[in-house]
Parts: structure tokens; sequence; C-alpha cells
């Protein structure tokens, strides 16, 4: 008696031990992909067109919402969570995490240069081997040479990237899809030994990047991109930022026109952020900055002599170059 009992709880629980045909099938699936994984570590894990943004600031924050528009699947990361939050109602799919980050095929770092630098030492091992790896950072050097220092080793790639479009304001409630329409995207290839896997590369990151609506791309080393920024911004928001400490700015309403609005619209910035940005092209910048005192210097002087003739040369000098810089 005793021992058919026992026979009937061996098959009960042989029972309720049993899998489905389905179950059977899920379990092998997933003992054939760990296999494929450990034979193959460099097999890419990521979902062809799905993107990782890190930063859901003015620059994250657009490309996700240009990306999205597009119906590419984008997760997101942000350091005040709620940001997070609000995109996910609107925009983005879920959160940037360490499951979801290696299944992203582009990840861009949209944080500032010590985040994005410092996120991306952390996550390195979980990239998807094949993922494209850009940055948006307004300097190239530091993050170019510290980022591909990180790529190197590992089977994904790291390109540098600055969108060259923007606002003065900031956050993600100002963030556009439409931000990058015809903007110039520069970008600066990392080294390799082969042309046409360069050139493959840099035109699976502007198919990837199409949605975005960049006008064009430019290709350029890290030393040029500083040297060309720190003229083309970065002197720009110093002498706007400059400019509105003559306490007369507080007197403008009713007396300012178009000149004043073009000339301070880039006074109101992100001071952390570009503290950080001026900083890592001190060198660059400092010669602009030196650059314009001299020549500022030359008109104050002339102005303070009276002098018409130096102060028409001056101006007509000015004229001629912004013509000449222009094509016409």
């Amino acid at each position: 008696m005793a021992e058919k009992r026992a026979q009937q709880k061996n098959q009960s629980q042989a029972k309720h031990q049993a899998k489905s045909p389905q179950q059977e099938i899920s379990q092998q699936l997933k003992g054939q992909q760990h296999n494929e994984q450990q034979e193959n570590p460099q097999k890419p894990t990521f979902v062809p067109g799905r993107v990782g943004i890190l930063g859901l600031g003015l620059m994250g924050g657009s490309f996700a919402k240009a990306l999205a528009a597009a119906g590419r699947e984008v997760y997101g990361w942000n350091r005040t969570h709620s940001v997070t939050e609000m995109a996910m109602i609107e925009t983005i799919k879920g959160e940037l995490t360490d499951k979801t980050i290696s299944t992203c095929e582009l990840i861009i770092l949209a944080g500032y240069p010590k985040v994005s630098i410092k996120w991306l030492t952390e996550m390195a091992p979980i990239i998807s081997p094949g993922a494209i790896v850009i940055d948006t950072v307004g300097v190239k050097r530091v993050i170019c040479k510290q980022c591909s220092k990180i790529a190197n080793g590992h089977p994904w790639t790291f390109v540098g990237c600055h969108p060259m479009a923007g606002t003065q304001y900031s956050g993600f409630a100002h963030a556009r899809a439409n931000m990058f329409h015809n903007a110039p995207l520069v970008v600066v290839p990392p080294k390799m030994s082969d042309d046409i896997e360069r050139a493959e590369l840099l035109e699976r990151l502007r198919d990837l990047l199409k949605p975005c609506g960049f006008g064009s791309f430019t290709l350029s080393t890290a030393e040029n991109h500083d040297r060309m920024i720190a003229y083309t911004s970065q002197l720009a928001h110093v002498v706007s930022n400059a400019y509105v400490k003559s306490p007369t700015a507080q007197e403008h309403k009713g007396f300012s026109a178009g000149s004043y609005k073009d000339l301070t619209r880039v006074a109101r910035l992100n001071a952390p952020m570009w503290t950080e940005l001026f900083l890592d092209n001190a060198d660059n910048l400092s010669y602009e900055v030196g650059l314009l005192i001299k020549n500022l210097t030359a008109y104050k002087e002339a102005i303070d002599a009276h002098d018409a003739d130096r102060l028409e040369k001056l101006l007509a000098e000015g004229d001629r170059l912004k013509r000449k810089a222009e094509g016409r």
C-alpha cells in the first residue's frame, strides 16, 4: 500500500514538473542563444534602428523627438529623473538602463563632457558589438581622446559629432523635432586602417541620423574643430555675455531693435556647461578673445582721437572681410 502511494506521488510530481512543448522550445532557444553568445562574443545584440540617449536636455531631447517622430524606438536617461518621466509620456519608449543599453544600435551622449565620459567608461562592457556611439559635445579634443581610448578593445565604435544647431534656451521643454533641419553636423571620424570600412561606417551613421534632417556632414579633425568652434561659437557667447554687462542694457527697451537682439541672443546660457566647454578649449578661445581685444582697442583709439580717416578704414576693412567670408 505504502509502495503504491509513493508511486502515485512520484507520478504526480512528474506530471507537475513536465513542461509543455512551447516551454521546452523556449528553453532550448534560450540555451542556444546563450551558447551562440559564448561562441561568438562579437555577435550584435542590438535591435536595428533602436537608439539610446544619455541626457534629455535641448540637444538630447531634440534627437529623441526627431527620431521618435520617424518611428524609431528611443530609450533615454536624464540625471533629473522627472525629465525622463516627462519624455516617456510623449517621446521615448522607455528608460535607458543596463538592460536596454545592449539593445541599442546607436547611442548618443548628449550630456556634459565629464558626465558623458564617466557614463561611457562604466557602460562600455555592455554596449552591443557593432553599435555606434556618438556625442554632441561642443569641444572635440577632450571628448574624442577619452572616448576613443574607452572604445579601444571593445567591438563597438565611437564617432565624435557636433550638431551645429541650438537656441539660447536649455532643457527638454525647449527641444524640437526640427532642431537639426538643414543644420551642419561636424563629424570626427575614428582612425581606421581600412578606408572602405570607415566610409561604410559613416554611411551607416548618416542613415541612422536621417530623420534628424541634417543639411550636411562636415568631416574634421578634433584639433581643427576646436580651433574653428572657438571663433564661430564660443567667442560669440563670450562677447554676447559680456556685452549685456553694460548698465545701459537695463534701459534698452524702446531703443533697441535687430542689432541688439542679434548680438544678445546667446547671452542667456547654461553657465556650468559653457564653463566646462570654454576651459576644455582654453588655448583656442583665449587666442580669439585676445585678438578681439586688440581689434576693439584699435577702434577705441580711433574714436578717442576723433581720427575719422582711421575709423573709416577700420570699418571699411570689417565690411570687406565680412563680404569675403560670405563669398560676396
